[in-house]
């Protein structure tokens, strides 16, 4: 059964000012995991006393590709004292973009690497990798194309999915079996165009059709994450944990 986590870089100034004060927070809220963005300055000894703590479970770090490029080994072992094994490509910056061929070399390299210390990589998208295409694929289904399921497993940002375009339950199907982790948030569209990410429940995605999809699947864990808190990000993540408890009361197979 699916468990709940939060993507930390939802309460990124809170974690700045208090590190273990918000992660006793979102526990009490009662997120079973989080996916760190960062430690802010603690040490493994220093994360690991405050999940043992707080009894949050590292279901996964974000971590820059450079940072994979460059100290590889220090995050694994960070990681894995933690007791996590899945680093997770955040993000391409914008002026990488268009040289896709390296960046997915550099992600095969660093998945290789990981896979011989028994970690695992996986890829968090954008909306970018879906509206911007290689020889007729999106990027997106090229990168997972390129590096073999062995190697590097899917985190989908199913916001962002939607926000491109495309929907979202097609590509949980399409992935089923190889994606532990998928991201659920909600958006609406600003007059612009522009989006901006609010709780769940509260934007223009039909999210449980989505959490159905990502059960069913056999999704491990569903990660609520909100890129921007207008109402406050301590308050945001207590409203989508309302809404998750209201999805599991009315019969979604949630272990919350």
């Amino acid at each position: 059964m699916a468990k709940v986590a939060l993507q930390l870089y939802t309460v990124r100034e809170q974690l700045e000012q208090d590190f273990e004060g918000t992660l006793r927070k979102v526990a009490g809220l009662g997120y079973q995991g989080v996916e760190f963005a960062g430690f802010y300055g603690r040490s493994k000894e220093q994360v690991k006393a405050i999940l043992e703590e707080t009894g949050l479970t590292a279901v996964g770090a974000h971590t820059a590709l450079d940072l994979m490029r460059s100290e590889l080994d220090e995050q694994i072992e960070m990681n894995s004292y933690i007791g996590n094994n899945r680093l997770i490509v955040p993000y391409v910056a914008e002026e990488d973009r268009n040289r896709w061929n390296d960046i997915i070399g550099d992600i095969r390299k660093a998945a290789e690497a990981c896979a011989e210390q028994g970690v695992t990589v996986l890829y968090h998208n954008h909306d970018f990798e879906l509206t911007q295409k290689l020889d007729g694929e999106t990027v997106l289904d090229t990168i997972f194309a390129e590096i073999p399921e062995s190697l590097l497993q899917v985190e989908l940002d199913s916001c962002w999915v939607e926000f491109a375009g495309f929907d979202a339950v097609s590509y949980i199907e399409k992935y089923k079996g190889r994606m532990p982790l998928l991201h659920l948030k909600d958006v609406k569209k600003n007059a612009d165009g522009s989006p901006e990410t609010v709780e769940l429940g509260t934007g223009e995605l039909d999210i449980k059709r989505i959490a159905d999809a990502a059960i069913e699947a056999g999704v491990e864990w569903l990660v609520v994450e909100q890129d921007f808190t207008a109402n406050g990000a301590l308050n945001c993540i207590e409203t989508s944990m309302e809404w998750i408890r209201n999805y599991q009361a009315q019969g979604g197979k949630l272990n919350v």
